[in-house]
């Protein structure tokens, strides 16, 4: 459906080619097309998540959980506590303790430091606020322009899960 994106944090719109941005969009309507017409895919049927907030009330967090179990993705909540990220080591074993354990990690509300720290050692897709309303993601569901932004948005979050998770 939609051509491998090797970008894992997918932080701003310009480090996906124009190709891969019209690729997203067009996995997009796809989704789009098929859950309208009740034929959605489990394409993530095996994959299990982490979503790492604090609350998962929050809108983004419903959002993430929405668009993966949609896809047939466990997901599950981690909560941050920073004492267990006390130091460089702590984050490292943590990292490669949640790689082993996921197949993509979202992070919302943590430092940046600490999101590309969690990056570079899990070794699995880590994202930082891929759900999130000031997600360059966000800017793509614009362009979809069904006048259905959150639509939109659960749809462009499902393409580039896709995209990304193996």
């Amino acid at each position: 459906m939609l051509p491998s994106l090797n970008y894992r944090s997918l932080a701003a719109i310009v480090q996906l080619t124009p190709h891969e941005v019209d690729a997203v969009l067009a996995s997009a309507r796809t989704l789009k097309r098929a859950a309208v017409a009740g034929r959605v895919q489990p394409l993530l049927r095996g994959k299990n998540l982490a979503l790492i907030c604090t609350e998962q009330a929050q809108p983004d967090a419903a959002l993430f959980h929405r668009a993966a179990t949609g896809l047939g993705a466990h997901v599950s909540q981690v909560r941050p506590t920073t004492e267990e990220l006390a130091t460089p080591a702590d984050v490292k074993h943590t990292a490669r303790m949640l790689g082993r354990l996921y197949d993509g990690i979202e992070c919302q509300g943590l430092p940046a430091d600490l999101v590309s720290s969690l990056d570079r050692d899990a070794g699995v897709p880590v994202f930082d606020g891929l759900a999130c309303a000031q997600h360059a993601g966000a800017e793509l569901a614009r362009l979809l322009g069904s006048g259905n932004e959150a639509d939109d948005r659960l749809f462009v979050l499902q393409a580039l899960l896709v995209g990304t998770i193996e």
